[in-house]
């Protein structure tokens, strides 16, 4: 398992090609030559860079679940809507799709921000206008989400 560290401010091109800065690319190197998997996020205006391997255990998961319930079936769909299959050229280029350059409203500022096993790739002005919004309430999720007795932190 991977585990991404850093926000790294990049540019796109006219076709969608991100150059992936050094200091990523670096983290990168044991799953670089398996490829990533991208797709529209599902709760932020921003799209989801997943290596294969990280991609493949979300799949198994997914997978267990029942498709004879409409709801699974609906989820998966959706889930899985635009998603594809990318890889680093080999001056360690990243190609978005159109579809998915148009889905995130990336023009020219990009940020890649790691999330733990995945990198979010998003628009800089929708990225700091995110992290602006959600900057008063920050405190209280951090507690909600991380502050229960149940889970220690070691």
């Amino acid at each position: 398992m991977v585990n991404f560290i850093g926000t790294y401010e990049c540019k796109a091109d006219v076709k969608g090609r991100v150059m992936v800065p050094s200091a990523l690319k670096s983290q990168m190197a044991s799953v670089l030559n398996k490829g990533f998997v991208i797709k529209r996020s599902v709760f932020q205006p921003c799209l989801e860079l997943y290596p294969m391997e990280e991609w493949n255990l979300l799949m198994e998961k997914m997978n267990k679940k029942n498709r004879f319930k409409k709801k699974n079936n609906d989820f998966i769909r959706r889930f899985s809507a635009g998603v594809k299959i990318v890889e680093l050229d080999a001056t360690g280029r990243l190609l978005i799709p159109k579809n998915l350059v148009e889905i995130a409203n990336i023009t020219k500022d990009v940020v890649l921000s790691s999330a733990i096993n995945i990198i979010e790739i998003w628009d800089k002005d929708s990225y700091e206008k995110v992290i602006e919004e959600d900057a008063e309430n920050f405190a209280d999720l951090a507690e909600e989400v991380m502050g229960g007795e149940e889970d220690e932190l070691s």
